[in-house]
């Protein structure tokens, strides 16, 4: 099959749309996270049952990609194609398929576990039901088969580059992301239709566009769903870009530990190749447009634009100063693009339904919507989509189903190891990037990790910053050796060795490190710090003037002592993995502080409250 016009293009969805269906529609999530919970088996028990009965002219089963629902896989949605009935069934195993089959889309089935839905598609409906989520980004996520070309094309696939191709100029297309107020879903936020305004206006015969995928913040996998559950529509992104800035080849720079998205990305080009809608004379229109996939090694500092733009060209992984900026001079030293996955995959709904449409969803600063992934101590760990300005309040407690165990809610850490802090006092803040970076923090590629009334937040102070320091490359002294620095006084904060001097010099040291860092990672690295200073500044004193860790974290400033509750059952001491706890039968026991290593098993084990841990 090739699609050689707009006009084909027209002909062969109408052709599909046509087409005889099974009653029946069963998605059934095989993403990675599906997978890793056990899809696959349930989806060898459907296509099994469905076989045995005979029933392959009444039921499609559909092959997803990630339906947001990490909390509920293995997950399938049963779809009634002639009514529109839906019921999404969650945590399925293999002896709930013949009864969740039986049933079809118009009642539950017995003993399975149903999950609400939560969310519309802009693009076909109006929020009549006030759910929270708005899918743009993840239209198809969880409702076509990545691997099926055709599932892409009848959900409005390829139709905006064919208007791009078509009907539009490459300064109309320009246009449009401007007038749209599209802000990179990066980190940065910068707008995407300045960037390729740049980039257009360079008089040069060779540019590039290039799609960063290289995820990297800690707790974060929106843009693996993207390309595992949507892979098409990010290809159909960036030839519309390379239209509208006259970019004629397209570089996919992926982490190689992302083995699911990587396949079905290359098989998505093969197919979009074959079909005429990626190579020579797109849709007649005279222009051309490749894409090839380029293979990160993991390091987290590849994901700045500059230090990704020399991992590609063979060159080690170290950022550059800017200006120049790779719009103007990056790739080979030709003008380029580097938008990040979440920000094309917002491309193709823009052009199909203008920059209007796009501008009633969200904020005025910050129009659209921002994929999250909500992780950390939170009931209902997943993907949500949700329009800028929502309040963290709804993300946490409705999306998220608050705290694990009906624990308090403490803070929520947004922007990863570049980002900081939102505390419970701000629950009621919209989020968009304005108002996170008036509290400190920053929107970041949108990995939102929960935290609760057990964390310390210095710890996660340290955490964070010890992951920068791991992923640093090195070249600039203030990242190399300051971080370094910052580091060793968190230690020292930790194990109860900090003064209010050490507090003076980490505070100071920050700030110096975020106006003299070369690149984007360093400069942001002292954001967890600054942030839980600012916020948990009680925390810190208490480390520092009373060498308590507050949370019970710190295994250097907790101990743990056996108190008169003991009934001498002897369970601690059988379950101590160093031997420091003494005590005959039905005695009092006694842990020997010098030999304690802190672990917290005895704690655990103990079924009568008698040990404390101070």
């Amino acid at each position: 099959m090739t699609i050689n016009s707009a006009e084909a293009l027209k002909e062969h969805v109408a052709k599909l749309k046509s087409a005889a269906a099974p009653e029946t529609k069963i998605l059934v999530s095989m993403g990675t996270c599906g997978i890793a919970a056990g899809t696959t088996p349930v989806l060898e028990a459907i296509n099994k049952y469905i076989e045995e009965k005979n029933l392959q002219n009444a039921f499609e089963v559909v092959e997803v990609g990630c339906m947001g629902l990490c909390h509920s896989e293995p997950s399938i949605e049963v779809i009634n194609t002639v009514s529109g009935n839906s019921i999404i069934y969650g945590d399925v195993s293999e002896v709930q398929v013949q009864a969740i089959i039986d049933a079809g889309a118009d009642e539950i089935a017995r003993g399975t576990k149903t999950v609400e839905r939560t969310w519309y598609y802009p693009e076909k409906e109006e929020n009549t039901t006030n759910a929270i989520q708005a899918k743009v980004v993840l239209k198809n996520s969880g409702r076509i088969n990545p691997e099926v070309l055709d599932d892409y094309l009848v959900n409005d696939g390829y139709g905006a580059l064919a208007k791009a191709l078509c009907e539009m100029k490459p300064q109309e297309v320009v246009d449009e992301i401007i007038a749209s107020g599209l802000r990179g879903r990066g980190g940065g936020g910068f707008p995407t239709g300045k960037k390729w305004q740049f980039a257009a206006a360079q008089k040069t015969d060779e540019k590039f566009m290039i799609c960063n995928a290289d995820e990297g913040d800690p707790g974060a996998f929106m843009d693996r769903a993207v390309l595992e559950g949507d892979p098409h529509s990010v290809l159909e992104a960036m030839a519309i870009g390379g239209y509208a800035v006259g970019a004629h080849t397209g570089v996919i720079y992926i982490r190689a530990e992302y083995p699911l998205a990587i396949k079905r990305l290359r098989i998505a080009i093969e197919q979009a190749e074959k079909a005429g809608l990626l190579g020579k004379n797109i849709f007649g229109s005279g222009f051309d447009f490749n894409i090839e996939l380029k293979y990160g090694a993991g390091a987290f500092v590849c994901g700045e634009e500059t230090a990704l733009i020399h991992s590609i060209e063979g060159m080690r992984g170290e950022p550059t100063f800017k200006p120049p900026f790779p719009a103007v001079q990056g790739l080979w030293k030709k003008p380029t693009i580097v938008n990040n996955v979440e920000t094309y995959a917002n491309i193709g709904a823009i052009i199909r339904k203008g920059a209007n449409w796009f501008k009633t969803i969200g904020t005025a600063g910050s129009p659209g919507t921002k994929v999250f992934a909500l992780a950390g101590k939170i009931n209902k760990v997943g993907l949500v989509e949700v329009p800028m300005g929502t309040k963290l309040k709804d993300m946490i407690y409705t999306l998220g189903d608050g705290i694990v165990d009906g624990k308090k809610f403490k803070a929520v850490q947004t922007g990863g190891p570049s980002g900081g802090c939102i505390t419970a006092s701000m629950i009621e803040t919209e989020i968009d990037y304005e108002s996170l970076k008036a509290l400190g923090s920053m929107m970041g590629s949108g990995g939102m990790i929960v935290m609760d009334e057990d964390d310390c937040m210095v710890n996660v102070a340290k955490f964070f910053l010890e992951f920068t320091l791991d992923e640093s490359c090195g070249k600039c002294t203030p990242c190399r050796i300051g971080n370094k620095r910052l580091f060793e006084m968190l230690e020292e904060i930790c194990d109860g060795r900090g003064t209010m001097e050490t507090l003076d010099k980490l505070k100071s040291l920050s700030m110096t490190i975020k106006d003299t860092a070369l690149c984007g990672l360093g400069q942001t690295s002292p954001n967890p710090v600054l942030s839980t200073i600012k916020n948990f500044e009680d925390e810190y004193l208490a480390h520092i003037n009373e060498q308590r860790c507050p949370a019970g974290v710190c295994t250097s400033l907790i101990s743990y002592q056996i108190n008169d509750k003991c009934v001498g059952c002897t369970l601690c001491a059988r379950n101590c993995p160093v031997n420091c706890i003494s005590g005959e039968k039905k005695q009092l026991h006694e842990i020997d502080q010098s030999k304690c290593i802190k672990c917290g098993v005895c704690f655990q084990a103990c079924k009568f409250h008698a040990i404390d841990k101070i």
